[in-house]
């Protein structure tokens, strides 16, 4: 059988092969970048680098020029500003917002939490709570609020419309020896907290014996044994369906709401 012709054969050696041009195309996309590249985004980093340093801290685009407070009730933003001592004209990612809130709480104890933040790009937002006062202990003429943890934040003069005496008598029981001022006064501020909204407005004062004893006098004359702090929520929806029942009770027991009592005197 006769072989490839001298024109098959020539054809064969100059015809382009597939596979050495598709692999010298890969090689061109892997190639890596000169030195002259690699130099140029070296010195672009280190430009961008420092440039962004120069405005946090050496600009003054962004520096501390103002403070601005919210959330303020009792407190005023003057007073805040005055406690929180922020430094101005300095950079603002300078400012150190941890410090401005230990500041805060230390020298304002009404404030029971504050968000310290910054605003890009001039100011200092301070969000202030307050804390609330649900009882109030009066000792030598003045009064100290208690917030809702027992905690006795504030004094003033006069004593705060709609909020309820604190009247501490405790017992000489060991219970009242084991327990502290503290606690017991924690656990009546509990109780105020658990109150129906319209038995905490009547509510007068709380007198405090030991954890277990602890009675309200409402407007009217009338009182309530609230027993401990335990189990407010079922003593309190007991205690609203006993008022509705008797609406001319004069004591109401739910230290035990499942067993309740109530009587006119």
């Amino acid at each position: 059988m006769a072989g490839p012709s001298t024109a098959e054969r020539g054809a064969r050696r100059t015809s382009p092969s597939g596979p050495p041009p598709r692999r010298s195309a890969v090689r061109r996309r892997l190639r890596l970048p000169g030195r002259r590249t690699l130099l140029l985004i070296a010195v672009a980093v280190i430009l961008l680098g420092a440039g962004a340093v120069w405005l946090l801290y050496g600009s003054s685009w962004l520096r501390a020029e103002r403070v601005r407070v919210t959330g303020t009730t009792v407190l005023t933003a003057e007073e805040v500003r005055d406690a929180a001592d922020v430094s101005l004209n300095t950079p603002l990612v300078t400012v150190d917002t941890g410090a401005i809130e230990h500041r805060l709480r230390e020298r304002l104890p009404r404030i029971a939490k504050v968000d310290v933040s910054r605003s890009w790009p001039h100011t200092i937002s301070l969000a202030v709570t307050e804390r609330r006062p649900e009882a109030i202990v009066e000792e030598g003429g003045k009064f100290h609020e208690v917030d809702a943890s027992g905690v006795r934040f504030s004094t003033v003069s006069k004593r705060p419309k709609g909020v309820p005496l604190l009247e501490m008598e405790p017992d000489r029981s060991p219970s009242s020896r084991h327990f502290g001022q503290a606690r017991l006064r924690r656990a009546a501020a509990r109780v105020v907290t658990q109150l129906p909204e319209k038995v905490r407005r009547d509510t007068r004062s709380l007198r405090v014996r030991s954890y277990d004893s602890i009675t309200l006098e409402l407007t009217g004359g009338r009182t309530v044994a609230w027993g401990s702090a335990e189990r407010g929520e079922a003593k309190a929806k007991t205690l609203t369906a006993l008022m509705k029942a008797r609406p001319d009770g004069g004591h109401f027991d739910v230290t035990a709401p499942s067993s309740p009592a109530v009587s006119r005197s």
